[in-house]
Order: structure tokens, then sequence, then C-alpha cells
């Protein structure tokens, strides 16, 4: 009897958690579209775009060492569990200047990941906030061009969320000074948007075979 309890413990409880999860993303089905087709920015970097990628867009400011730990919040909490997945991407808008400051925090992270999924891209002003007006959320920028709240942007360049969050209704972006946020809510979202593709990817591909 023992033996068969670890066993079930080790092997059959791990089917079934996974088994509740995959119902749980059908039944939840697709993440909310908030904004549909957001500015798909000629970026000073041109191999950065939105589209074809599921893309978490934040805006780090001026003061990049005073988001250093937001940066790396964002970095265990989402990053590391996500970035091996295809078409996946942090893209990170920094105002020109901080070129130096970026150079030392992709250094600091490079400690704790591979952060090769991580893309910086530094442009002007009116080009930052041409984007970030783009996504028409409730967030503003700071003064520093910059704000704690990440955005996950869908393949066809829509903002993503949450319409009927218990804490704050519409729920346009994720506050990376919370783990909790990152834990409870982010981690979820974004679970539920790599498997809407994976889904119809499958979907796709059996369609072929037919």
């Amino acid at each position: 009897m023992k033996k068969t309890f670890v066993l079930v413990v080790l092997f059959v409880l791990p089917i079934v958690a996974y088994l509740f999860f995959a119902s749980g993303v059908n039944n939840f089905g697709k993440l909310p579209i908030l904004t549909e087709n957001i500015s798909e920015v000629r970026f000073s970097d041109a191999n950065v775009r939105f589209t074809d990628n599921i893309t978490v867009l934040g805006f780090l400011g001026n003061q990049v060492e005073l988001k250093k730990g937001n940066a790396f919040n964002l970095n265990q909490k989402i990053y590391k569990r996500f970035y091996e997945f295809k078409d996946f991407q942090f893209v990170m808008v920094m105002p020109l200047g901080t070129e130096d400051k970026v150079a030392d925090l992709k250094k600091e992270l490079s400690n704790l990941a591979d952060i090769e999924k991580w893309k910086f891209v530094f442009e002007g002003p009116n080009k930052i906030l041409e984007l970030f007006n783009s996504l028409k959320t409730d967030i503003q920028l700071d003064e520093n061009l910059g704000t704690p709240y990440v955005f996950i942007i869908d393949k066809e360049r829509n903002l993503r969320g949450r319409t009927e969050d218990k804490d704050e209704g519409t729920k346009f972006g994720f506050d990376t000074n919370s783990v909790a946020d990152l834990n409870n809510k982010m981690e979820d979202d974004v679970k539920i948007i790599l498997a809407e593709y994976r889904l119809a990817l499958k979907k796709n591909n059996s369609n072929r075979e037919k």
C-alpha cells in the first residue's frame, strides 16, 4: 500500500495536474484583446518587431538604475520560465542616452539567465510616446519616460490583458514592483496566450494532414 501511494504521488498526480491546467486553458479561451493594432514603430534596431512575436513590452525610462529591481523581478518570475518558447521576446523601449546604463543592466541580468531574448531599443521621446499612447491604457509614463508596468502584445500587435480582473476591472499591464502581480496574474496570462498559439498551431497542422 505504501509503495502504491508513493507511485500515485510521484507519477499520477502530476499528470492529473497537467490535464487540469490544460482543460483550464481551454475553458479560459483566449486572453482578451484590449487594444488592436498597436504601432509597429520602426525601431532603431531593425531586427526588433512585434508582428509574429509574443512580446512582453516595457518602458524602463531614463533612470535605469532605479528600475533594476523591476527588471530582476521580471527576469526571475517571467522571463526565466518562458524564454525558451519560440517567438517569445522581451522588448524594453529605452530613451536615447541610456545605452551605457543598459549595458550594465544586461551584464547583471546575464549572470542570472541567457538574455538573448531581452531586447533593448533606444528611441527619442516622440517615438516612445507614440508607441506608448497607441496602447490606449489607463497607465501613464512618468517624467523619465518610464513605468513599472509591462504589457503583453500578441503576434498580431494587439494588447492582451484582463477585462474582469477582481482587483482592477480592466487590467492593461502588470506591475513589476509587485512579485504577487507577476506570480499570480502575469504568469497565468502568459501561459494562456502561449497555449492559445500552441493550440492554433496544432489545429493548423492537423488540418494540413487531412
